[in-house]
């Protein structure tokens, strides 16, 4: 899998990013179980992803500023450090008050684990094109972290389930400060070339570099990566793109997935387990499928988006009409494929359309759209299930997808021109 395109620096990348998500895995596990155990309330539990997704977005609103000031190794590595010694106390406090936890603090401490680690995606995805040799290697490194989030993602709940099962909770929280910290160890080696922080400097300026201009840098700092997605067609029409497939994408969170289990499939939990686990099988093949056709889809990137959206849109519309368990078992894993396609091909097309130096503040603000979308969409969501029914959601979320696409195929005469604000030449 190794390539001559991915530097060191990217291994060491993917290596503490994928020690970061497996502990995200653990301790969000780890919490969810101590919560239900000790309040018995499934609006606590429910409340934490929510929090953290709302952490996430305030933190992507105030990146700019900080990405204006520190090295994008610099700033992840205190990302990890700070989401490290958070941790450890969070650990140690619950291992000291057991039961007698004041889980106004517990939650406290999560929102600001989730507020250091709303610099971190952005922040990895605009290192990834500094640290691949070539830009051909880009695709690939894309389609290798993608693969690694999604293996996280697919083996670190089941697994999670074990070790919390056999632990406990609580120590379960230890192994997940031990995996912390070595996320943070591995931080140290991700270095990128010298020149690629010069590169950004002229862009922290004022439009005009005058001293009259001064007082409002800080307000041009942070909206810096907001003006240049709506500037250029090219970025502002992949967020919208993105912004309505949000909306229709939080039908996949575990409360949707088990009530179209039971009320359209007719099936119990098990096949629950089943439907997540066949989808995150998916995404893992739909991952080394694009890294293996990455030179056979070359500049094609648009073309292999807009096919991953529309295999993703239909499988999901007869998703939602079918009622036998294994035909949707088949649809899902089916999914994937179309699903990693889709992502990976249209995060490369950013990260090929924005200059290195601004494209930070590009991938902060849409993090913090996207969350912002996101956490919209549940509540929208929730109630519409109840209004509309689980299968007429399911359709709807596939109605949103083909939206997505068909705003990409009118709209695709903005990749066909370069010359755009921040535009790389």
């Amino acid at each position: 899998m190794k390539s001559s395109f991915l530097t060191r620096p990217f291994y060491f990348l993917w290596t503490t990013q994928t020690a970061a998500n497996a502990a995200d895995v653990l301790y969000i596990m780890a919490l969810t179980v101590l919560v239900l155990n000790q309040t018995e309330s499934l609006i606590s539990a429910a409340f934490m992803p929510l929090m953290r997704s709302g952490a996430q977005m305030l933190s992507g609103l105030i990146a700019p500023l900080l990405l204006n000031r520190f090295k994008l190794p610099s700033l992840l590595l205190l990302s990890q450090t700070g989401q490290f010694l958070l941790f450890v106390g969070l650990a140690v406090y619950l291992q000291l008050t057991g039961k007698d936890a004041v889980f106004v603090l517990v939650f406290a401490l999560v929102f600001a684990m989730s507020f250091l680690d709303g610099w971190t995606v952005p922040a990895r995805n605009a290192l990834v094109p500094r640290l691949v040799a070539h830009e051909q290697g880009l695709l690939k490194a894309n389609s290798l972290i993608s693969v690694s989030d999604q293996v996280v993602q697919f083996a670190g709940w089941g697994l999670s389930g074990v070790i919390v099962a056999l632990l406990g909770p609580s120590p379960t929280l230890l192994v997940t400060a031990v995996v912390y910290g070595l996320a943070a160890a591995f931080t140290l080696g991700v270095k990128e070339p010298a020149e690629a922080h010069l590169e950004q400097q002229p862009t922290d300026a004022a439009p005009d570099d005058s001293l009259a201009a001064a007082p409002a840098s800080r307000w041009h700092t942070l909206t810096e990566g907001w003006k240049i997605i709506w500037q250029m067609p090219r970025l502002r029409l992949l967020t919208f793109m993105d912004i309505i497939e949000m909306l229709g994408g939080s039908v996949w969170v575990g409360a949707f997935t088990l009530a179209f289990v039971q009320t359209a499939l007719g099936q119990g939990e098990e096949w629950w387990g089943f439907i997540n686990a066949a989808y995150f099988a998916g995404t893992v093949g739909g991952g080394l499928l694009v890294l293996a056709i990455s030179r056979a889809i070359g500049s094609s990137l648009l073309a292999a988006m807009l096919i991953g959206m529309a295999g993703y849109g239909i499988l999901t519309a007869i998703y939602a009409l079918n009622t036998q368990p294994l035909i949707a078992l088949i649809l899902v894993l089916l999914m994937g494929p179309f699903a990693e396609l889709s992502v990976i091909n249209r995060r490369t097309l950013i990260q090929r359309s924005v200059d290195k130096g601004v494209l930070p503040k590009v991938l902060s603000a849409q993090a913090s759209l996207l969350n912002l979308v996101f956490c919209i969409s549940l509540l929208v969501m929730a109630a519409l299930a109840e209004w509309l029914g689980i299968v007429n959601l399911y359709l709807l979320a596939a109605v949103l997808t083909l939206l997505a696409l068909g705003v990409g195929l009118i709209g695709r005469q903005a990749f066909r021109n370069e010359s755009a604000p921040g535009a790389r030449m």
